[in-house]
């Protein structure tokens, strides 16, 4: 499919602004500081916005609509518990970190337990950054596709390398305010979808809603207690245990925390970004149910090479380059794909922040110059940049890529939340018993992650029975409750009052 020479025009001039809009904050950091937390002088509705598009990024744009168009909204269940994870941000985590003044969210973890704890999460985390980074990086190549035919490893070459390039020169206010535009960007461009969906579908609004719920394409899932699959219960527990880490130990958040000028704007902006994103992932979630409408009133505008469930993520890329008006398309697909550059930065600015802070200054270098801590930013988001390409080169044909990343997210968590709850709420709790909790925990969530593929024969019933986004729950859990016994043995555990 060829691209009008007009939106063609669009597209080039937003991305040239955009990254330029980008580019130019180079010229503004003087320090390792600045590159990390923007100097604390960056105000609340943006950090807020930027919050807001760390959670949407092309994983939401893209994968949300795919999977609603795929089964129905049951991974919308995973938005209703932002808030309730947001309610318990801003009264605890929010203050912790302002008041431990440091830029990277594993220094607690050592105040608390030793350096063991700060390095293990440190790496938990960055393996989680690189299943985020190559899962974008991948939903950035489809739309790119469907316009020009471009192959997909291609792609997500050029934008790796595109991103390392921006993220290696704007620092985290470049992400920030990035992130703001492209927040307020993609948000309009949501609306005109579902405006055009409307205006075209044989029948009218009304027949979206005919169709979708004789599908039964609006259900939250099965409301059985049942983890084994994917029901409302299931979705609701793994987005409280996600949502909560993403807050409390997650590197992109914590930098956020201390990026705002004080802790009172720090918690607006917390809760602008989560309390935004759940009205708006409704949406991308009825625009994947207007789709499977509009394609089933009109099965013959729908190519069967994409028509098939292992295609689902193409659905809605494919829309948007046949069937948005002219100028519409250009621009759309432009904040989609600067949207999901500007989260990809954010990634590498924050896991480069890990690399410098909770390891190459605790046992390489402890007193780096400040050229030398820019070197070390610079080298660290080469290197994550290049990991991610090829992360994203693996994403290369899954089924759906909402669902892969969130299986890799359980896993790549490793339970650093456990660790983080144990710490911050067991205060009796010593470094030895929490690192016993931990490698317990560590070994029931590869059990949990690879017991169906290497349990067989008279060992099947040893393989895990849960769903697998369940992992993080019962690594979490696992590390938890162990930790809390192990340190009652010695005496009295006490739980922090004030949580």
């Amino acid at each position: 499919m060829n691209l009008p020479i007009f939106d063609l025009v669009v597209f080039l001039i937003y991305m040239v602004a955009i990254v330029g809009f980008g580019l130019s904050f180079s010229f503004r950091k003087r320090s390792a500081l600045d590159f990390t937390t923007g100097g604390g002088r960056l105000p609340s509705w943006a950090i807020g916005m930027s919050i807001f598009a760390t959670f949407v990024s092309s994983i939401s744009f893209l994968a949300l609509p795919g999977n609603a168009y795929l089964s129905n909204w049951n991974g919308f269940v995973f938005s209703l518990s932002i808030p309730l994870a947001a309610l318990i941000a801003v009264k605890y985590f929010v203050p912790l970190y302002r008041k431990l003044n440091s830029e990277s969210a594993y220094y607690y973890l050592e105040q608390r337990f030793g350096l063991w704890a700060r390095i293990y999460a440190s790496i938990c985390y960055l393996l989680t950054q690189l299943a985020r980074m190559g899962t974008i990086l991948y939903l950035l190549a489809l739309p790119m596709n469907a316009l020009f035919g471009w192959s997909i490893p291609m792609i997500i070459t050029i934008t790796g390398i595109s991103v390392i390039i921006y993220s290696m020169s704007g620092g985290i206010e470049a992400v920030i305010w990035t992130d703001a535009i492209q927040g307020i960007v993609l948000i309009a461009g949501a609306l005109a979808c579902l405006l055009v969906i409307f205006i075209d579908i044989p029948g009218g609004a009304n027949e979206v809603f005919t169709i979708a719920a004789s599908q039964n394409k609006f259900s939250l899932g099965s409301f059985d207690l049942d983890f084994t699959t994917s029901t409302f219960w299931m979705i609701l527990v793994y987005g409280l245990f996600i949502n909560l880490q993403n807050f409390g130990i997650d590197q992109n958040y914590i930098q956020r925390y201390v990026s705002a000028k004080t802790e009172k704007e720090a918690i607006k902006s917390t809760w602008l970004g989560s309390l935004l994103y759940v009205p708006v992932s409704a949406i991308f979630f009825f625009i994947g149910t207007a789709l499977f409408a509009y394609y089933q009133a009109q099965p013959e505008l729908l190519p069967s090479d994409i028509s098939g469930a292992a295609n689902s993520d193409k659905v809605f890329p494919y829309f948007i380059v046949s069937q948005l008006p002219t100028g519409i398309t250009g621009l759309l697909i432009a904040s989609i794909f600067a949207a999901g550059m500007s989260s990809v930065s954010t990634s590498v600015n924050s896991s480069a922040t890990v690399i410098l802070s909770d390891h190459f200054k605790k046992y390489i270098h402890p007193n780096p110059s400040e050229k030398t801590s820019m070197r070390v930013l610079w080298v660290a988001s080469l290197i994550m940049g290049i990991f991610s390409i090829l992360v994203g080169l693996a994403f290369n044909g899954v089924t759906s890529a909402l669902d892969a990343w969130w299986a890799l997210a359980s896993i790549f968590s490793g339970g650093i939340l456990g660790l983080f709850l144990l710490g911050f709420i067991v205060k009796k709790c010593n470094s030895r018993n929490a690192s016993i909790a931990v490698s317990v925990g560590v070994l029931v969530i590869i059990w949990m992650s690879l017991s169906s593929y290497i349990l067989l024969g008279d060992l099947a019933p040893f393989q895990n029975p849960l769903h697998s986004n369940m992992t993080i729950v019962v690594g979490t859990l696992t590390i938890f409750i162990l930790g809390f016994i192990l340190g009652s043995k010695k005496g009295r555990t006490t739980i922090d009052p004030a949580f």
